[in-house]
């Protein structure tokens, strides 16, 4: 909590402050639209929420976006959910995202690494040429605006084109990591009935090479709406009978044709983690993330021309999605596919040495693995073109700032560390980065720019100094345009907007603090959260529970006080089954094939019973409580509970884990 006067870990220097584009576009807005020109990032915030209107008109000038046909207004309705955002307007996020391609045409956009860890450039004029080809070929396959095209495939370039190129012809883009399983993917991709399926024949992760074609088939069985299946042969195999050959679409010199679409028209659908039922499929608007992804990295994030912007991620997490975006500024991105630790522990800072990234993103949980493993990033590797470490996924303990500032310290860095947290549901940050002001350890700057962000008690007071709920209390661009198949839209409103009407609760313990910046405590809610990626008890328990030895199973995911990750699966066995060595093996190996390895839990623990509500509903938040210490009393309403004696043992577990 704050402190009365804390001493910043790090502080930007008068000439970092200067050179910032945060900085030069505030001076322009007091110019032009009457923003505050004195009291910096705090005054800029206060006019960024008090006049919204005119805040994001002041940012699709400042960034000079293209209506190709202009807008009414800029915010037609306030009313959560159901803002519309510039009606009237048409525009293309591809044709934004290529831009830079007229001047820097032989300047790489991207630079791509597997694990060799050599990076390979994709040129500005390379991109532009293969997103033409692609598009021209789609609309020559019948891809209309509005129709869903889908991607099974790793972090490579391929993945960037085929999102570009759907977007240029007005399409909607989906995407899972290949380290999904069949049925993960289905459950996402039969809800959006995609028409094209781009897909790899494999990946590499580890060292080792892993055969994807089994699934791919289960998944065109499974698609009856497929027209086209484009074979991107990873690991060297042919194309399945039927499929089209990535080289043969993207071989042509086309010039790109970009579809102008509605502000609110789809841009991609993303998906929860499924924590209840299937993943909600969630769709954003090609002109509210342009203008919000605009926002995040060109004035939060400090990209543009020149820079390199690198962050860990897969094609199954918003963060892919996010780091594409970083092309919008002109940044050229990095795109690594492997993993996080190969061949050693050290990997993904020796990925930013060798590509020259200037701002660096990864997992709080990736930066706590280095320092236990005792890696020391500048003394082993050249970091010095690293401005920014980012941490997202999980709240960075106040263990990693400091870890982090003074590894860098050592070699005479000044290095800016911005821990953010957002969410898949606005495909963006609600708080985070800000170059212009200082870090305090363990504490995210500040809300972002346009994000009436607070901390709110049950009753909906505001709360400073405290935890509360995160709520978000105006609408942003990049808030879902609606869920796929949810007609009436109270799936939606379900999600956000039961607890506070008309306000958006997302589902955090968040302290706001006296001095501005925020404090992230965890998921208020029981989505599990786990090396940053986001997943579903839903998911695991449909595997485990085809098990017979198992009549019932509960998954939690607990954030630990030194940034560890605790996820234990607590299983009720049947009658005569026992927990025994093949048990184990057996729940492990169907998780990890049938999901992934990320969903295999941390131990498998025998128990009593599970606890559920009185409707019968597994009671996940309770536990999870329990489990970080909460007393029973404040952790569940006895009177909603089945059972309330279960509840003993998982008060008593986390007694003696201490």
């Amino acid at each position: 909590m704050s402190t009365a006067n804390p001493q910043p870990l790090w502080q930007p220097d008068p000439e970092r402050i200067a050179k910032a584009r945060i900085t030069r576009f505030q001076a322009w807005a007091a110019e032009h639209h009457g923003a505050p020109a004195e009291g910096g990032y705090p005054a800029l915030h206060r006019w960024s929420v008090d006049r919204l209107d005119t805040f994001w008109k002041a940012v699709t000038e400042w960034f000079d976006v293209r209506f190709s046909t202009p807008y009414a207004r800029v915010l037609d309705d306030r009313s959560m959910p159901g803002a519309r955002w510039f009606p009237g307007a048409t525009l293309n996020y591809a044709e934004h995202a290529l831009r830079a391609a007229a001047d820097r045409p032989g300047e790489p956009a991207l630079l791509c690494v597997d694990e060799t860890h050599e990076p390979r450039p994709v040129t500005w004029s390379e991109l532009r040429r293969q997103v033409g080809s692609l598009a021209a070929e789609l609309r020559a396959l019948g891809v209309r605006p509005g129709d869903r095209v889908s991607g099974y495939l790793p972090n490579i370039p391929q993945a960037v084109v085929a999102l570009l190129a759907t977007a240029a012809v007005g399409a909607v883009w989906t995407s899972c990591a290949p380290d999904f399983g069949a049925r993960s993917v289905l459950d996402r991709f039969q809800q959006v009935e995609p028409v094209v399926l781009f897909t790899v024949d494999g990946y590499r992760y580890g060292g080792k090479e892993h055969d994807r074609r089994e699934i791919v088939a289960e998944l065109r069985r499974e698609l009856p709406t497929l027209r086209a299946v484009v074979h991107i042969p990873l690991l060297g195999t042919d194309a399945p009978e039927g499929a089209l050959e990535w080289t043969a679409l993207t071989s042509q010199d086309t010039e790109p044709v970009y579809e102008q679409v509605p502000f609110d028209h789809p841009l991609w659908v993303l998906y929860s983690s499924g924590t209840t039922g299937l993943p909600k499929a969630i769709v954003q608007s090609q002109g509210g993330i342009l203008v919000e992804h605009l926002k995040q990295l060109g004035l939060h994030c400090d990209l543009g021309p020149g820079d390199r912007f690198f962050w860990y991620t897969s094609t199954g997490w918003m963060m892919w999605n996010f780091l594409v975006s970083g092309l919008l500024t002109g940044t050229t991105i990095v795109l690594y596919d492997g993993s996080p630790g190969y061949p050693d522990t050290g990997a993904q800072w020796r990925i930013a040495e060798r590509t020259g990234a200037t701002l660096y993103g990864t997992s709080a949980a990736y930066v706590m693995a280095c320092r236990k493993a005792g890696v020391h990033p500048t003394r082993e590797y050249d970091l010095s073109r690293v401005e920014c470490v980012a941490t997202t996924g999980s709240p960075l303990p106040p263990d990693g700032f400091r870890w982090l500032h003074d590894e860098f310290a050592e070699s005479g860095a000044d290095l800016w560390i911005a821990s953010v947290s957002g969410g898949t549901d606005v495909c963006s940050c609600f708080a985070g980065a800000v170059p212009t002001l200082p870090v305090y350890t363990g504490e995210l700057q500040a809300p972002g720019l346009g994000t009436d962000l607070r901390s709110w008690d049950p009753s909906g007071r505001p709360l400073v100094d405290e935890v509360g709920e995160l709520v978000v209390t105006q609408p942003m661009p990049s808030m879902p345009i609606h869920f796929w198949n949810d007609p009436d839209g109270s799936r939606y409103h379900h999600s956000y907007f039961d607890t506070y009407p008309g306000v958006w609760r997302h589902g955090d313990w968040i302290t706001v603090t006296s001095r501005g910046s925020v404090i992230i405590h965890g998921r208020s809610d029981s989505t599990l959260n786990r090396q940053g990626v986001r997943m579903g008890s839903a998911d695991i328990y449909e595997v485990v529970e085809r098990l017979p030895e198992i009549r019932e199973s509960l998954v939690i995911g607990v954030e630990q006080p030194d940034g560890g990750y605790w996820m234990p699966l607590f299983v009720h066995l049947a009658p005569g089954a026992v927990l025994d060595e093949t048990l184990l093996d057996r729940v492990k190996r169907a998780i990890r094939e049938q999901l992934s390895p990320r969903h295999v839990p941390d131990e498998i623990i025998e128990v009593p019973g599970i606890p559920h509500t009185l409707t019968g509903k597994r009671i996940e938040v309770p536990v999870k409580r329990l489990l970080q210490g909460t007393p029973l009393e404040k952790a569940v309403n006895p009177g909603s509970i089945d059972n309330l004696a279960l509840l003993g043992f998982y008060e008593e577990l986390a007694r003696k884990r201490g």
